[in-house]
């Protein structure tokens, strides 16, 4: 246990550690309700401010993780690379312990960790990403043209999601406006599947009929 602590406590584990611990508390906010999954995503991406995020999309494709939230992705990363920093340094524990070379090899392996964490990212969600690739189109014929009811706290063209009957146990969906605003309780209507986000761009129903 001495051993445990000394290494999640020390350099370069402890930053991992720390990055760690606010990933836990991130999701514990986000299953109380306080917060909405895709808020880590509006935060790195702020479509508002003029901000290019063609190349950031590019990257993720490239990847192989185009379509994943990039809450997963960056728990996911936190996660391995923690587990690596912790594997590596325990590996070198001994050198570690030597004045001078410790922070060579802490350096060394924080970098190392970040990689591997980032490679084992994209080995967990390979498989991940097929399936959400398929569930549009499956979904597109089923759900095209539905009533959903917003149930984020507000829908805009970049963030926002609705419940969606289709005559099963419901679905959830992340939806997306033409432009504009709607609140929290707006009836929508789902008009075009947004394949590359794994969303729908929607309309009120209002606006749907002519009103």
């Amino acid at each position: 246990m001495g051993i445990f602590l000394q290494i999640v406590g020390g350099f370069p584990t402890a930053i991992y550690t720390v990055l760690l611990a606010l990933v836990l508390l991130y999701w514990l906010v986000t299953i109380t309700g306080l917060l909405e999954m895709d808020a880590l995503d509006n935060l790195l991406m702020p479509h508002d401010d003029g901000m290019d995020i063609g190349a950031l999309a590019s990257l993720l494709n490239r990847l192989g993780l185009g379509g994943v939230p990039l809450t997963i992705i960056g728990s996911l990363i936190t996660l391995f690379a923690w587990m690596a920093s912790f594997a590596g340094v325990r590996l070198l524990l001994a050198w570690m312990a030597v004045p001078g070379l410790n922070l060579v090899l802490g350096a060394g392996v924080f970098v190392a960790a970040a990689v591997a964490g980032l490679l084992l990212t994209i080995v967990a969600l390979r498989p991940v990403r097929a399936v959400l690739r398929r569930v549009p189109r499956e979904e597109a014929k089923v759900v095209l043209g539905r009533v959903g009811v917003v149930r984020s706290a507000s829908v805009t063209p970049q963030s926002g999601y609705a419940s969606v009957e289709d005559g099963g146990a419901g679905l959830v969906l992340q939806i997306r406006t033409v432009r504009g605003e709607l609140p929290r309780g707006t009836r929508v209507v789902l008009i075009e599947p947004l394949r590359d986000i794994q969303a729908w761009r929607v309309v009120s129903e209002d606006e749907f009929s002519g009103q």
